[in-house]
């Protein structure tokens, strides 16, 4: 298919066809909606609630303010600087949303074992003490570093995750615009803004975001280590392979884009390509090598769980294709994306093997799960940037990717931002903040079992533990144990499995702390068997926030002890 017949058109031509694709699309995904079947953001839940007409006269101002900003060459001029700053401007906004992915506590768990016993601690009971599921350690080890070093507060983690977030871009950038030029390099850090699912995650305690990172630096460093050689280019390129290998066990297969990698330059120089290649290679393995022999038992267990349970369990947890790139990115990156194929291959241009893979990996691989394709998502925007290359005039193409990336940000901010902080778990992060209000350095927390989840509803005092000041005092009192057959397939398994940790054991004895209940109904009165605790409890708060949507509830309620005095009200 030739591109010439479309780029006959005069530029306001295609300026108004752009502008009426743009308007369109968010009202006929809203109509096609029940395609939808992503398992956090799904477009089904957002938008019956949300208002879909403040929305979508949030998408017109931006698709109109996106022909103003079409025409400006800063972003042109100045990537390095304006994209990582936008980037960055972009996801504070999101800051407030809460952890809405119970996951955050495994690594909110290690992050504190570091805080509190140190480094040499922390690899020394890494899966023995330290509860690691099928985590690796690089991700929750920075999280340590902060805590320790910085102090242990959201904030400190979420301005970490936005500055990875920010630099991926810059990384998208250097990678595009090595293959390539600028404009390309340009068009797809800027096109990462265009997929709403992805802003969501930035904010979060996880370890996506920053294995996107690590993934994209690998890339990058990658490429130059090969062209340009040079100890300081191997060295870098060597250490972020460890970090990715070490970041999400899910990296691994995405890594096969090294052969890919080492085709395009090896016809060049191929003895020198390979031999550089087998340094960086050989250097990651050396110090992954050296991990491995201290972990041994530990990964061995790690591999059987992901073998036995893992990889049966994404066959159930699948999201389709459908809702991840039209629901979930904005259509235009992904038909830019499905364009570039046919671009490159008419070109013959092999370096588009490199981003290429991303299809091959969704493909063939058959990845749909849209958080475990996180990391290698600055390869599909380079996909689509260098599909819209062939959109030649330059005002139509920066048109373009100012549309897809206003109207996300639309999206993101005015419907699944105010979606997110409706959900059970904010409860979690209001009672944090109310807990830090009251007179006393620590709390009591109980637990109430789930009525309708398969989850532990345990998991969620690393959370509220995150977001306050109080020392958290838990007796482990090991909660009813749901059917051990639906617990073994459910995705929330690891609930059950990791102990709490001796340190909310150990921290305080009193017998006038706040008592906080944890359960998966909202109640204004405390349980019996917490009645029965030396002195009467009265309510002071009740947090009851819901969607009704998903099955893992979080209400919480604050109670005080007769024997508190009233200020601590």
């Amino acid at each position: 298919m030739q591109m010439e017949p479309v780029n006959r058109l005069g530029k306001k031509d295609l300026l108004w066809l752009v502008s009426f694709a743009a308007l369109l699309t968010a009202p006929l995904l809203s109509i096609g909606r029940f395609l939808d079947n992503n398992a956090l953001t799904n477009w089904n839940w957002i938008f019956p609630t949300a208002g879909v007409g403040q929305v979508y006269l949030f998408i017109v101002f931006g698709i109109i303010l996106s022909l103003f900003l079409s025409r400006m060459s800063l972003l042109e001029r100045y990537p390095a600087l304006v994209l990582p700053m936008i980037a960055f401007l972009a996801v504070v906004p999101l800051w407030r949303e809460p952890e809405v992915i119970v996951d955050a506590s495994r690594y909110f768990l290690q992050a504190k074992h570091l805080e509190l016993y140190g480094i040499s601690s922390f690899f020394r009971e890494w899966g023995r003490d330290i509860g690691v599921w099928t985590d690796l350690p690089v991700v929750p080890f920075c999280y340590g570093l902060i805590f320790r070093f910085i102090g242990e507060s959201r904030l400190y983690i979420q301005v970490f995750t936005s500055l990875l977030f920010s630099l991926t871009l810059l990384l998208t950038y250097g990678i595009g615009r090595r293959l390539w030029n600028r404009g390309t390099g340009t068009a797809a850090g800027m096109l990462l803004l265009g997929i709403p699912y992805l802003l969501t995650q930035v904010p979060l305690m996880l370890v996506d975001v920053p294995t996107m990172f690590f993934v994209t630096l690998f890339v990058f460093a990658y490429l130059n280590a090969l062209e340009k050689g040079g100890w300081p280019w191997m060295a870098g390129a060597s250490l972020s392979l460890f970090l990715c290998l070490f970041s999400k066990y899910s990296v691994g297969p995405m890594l096969l884009v090294i052969p890919f990698i080492i085709a395009v330059f090896v016809k060049n120089e191929a003895r020198r390509v390979l031999w550089r290649s087998t340094i960086v290679i050989a250097g990651a393995g050396i110090m992954s090598a050296a991990l491995l022999y201290a972990q041994y038992n530990v990964v061995m267990n790690q591999l059987h769980l992901l073998r036995t349970y893992q990889l049966p369990g994404l066959a159930r947890w699948q999201e389709g294709l459908v809702s991840t790139f039209l629901f979930q990115t904005h259509p235009f990156i992904t038909l830019a994306a499905s364009f570039s194929v046919v671009a490159a291959a008419r070109k013959r241009d092999v370096r588009f093997l490199i981003p290429g893979w991303f299809v091959l990996f969704v493909v063939f691989i058959q990845h749909e799960r849209s958080r475990y394709l996180l990391p290698i998502l600055p390869l599909f925007t380079l996909m689509a940037a260098y599909g819209l290359q062939s959109v030649r005039d330059r005002e139509v193409r920066q048109y373009i990717i100012w549309c897809a990336v206003t109207t996300s940000l639309a999206i993101t901010l005015g419907a699944y931002s105010p979606f997110l902080e409706r959900m059970s778990m904010v409860n979690l992060r209001d009672a944090g903040g109310y807990l830090d209000t009251l007179e006393g350095s620590a709390v009591e927390v109980y637990v109430l079992p789930q009525t309708r989840s398969l989850g532990n509803t345990e998991m969620a005092i690393p959370l509220l533990d995150l977001y306050s000041r109080k020392k958290i005092v838990y007796r482990d009192r090991h909660t009813h144990l749901p059917d051990a057959q639906a617990i073994a397939r459910s995705s929330l398994r690891f609930s059950w499995e990791i102990r709490q940790p001796d340190f909310y054991a150990d921290q305080g004895t009193g017998d006038c702390l706040p008592v906080v209940l944890i359960s998966a109904e909202p109640s204004g009165t405390a349980p019996a068997g917490i009645t029965q605790l030396n002195t009467p409890l009265h309510l002071l708060r009740k947090f009851d926030s819901s969607t009704n949507i998903f099955k893992y509830k979080t209400f919480v309620t604050v109670f005080k002890r007769d024997c508190m005095s009233e200020t601590a009200q």
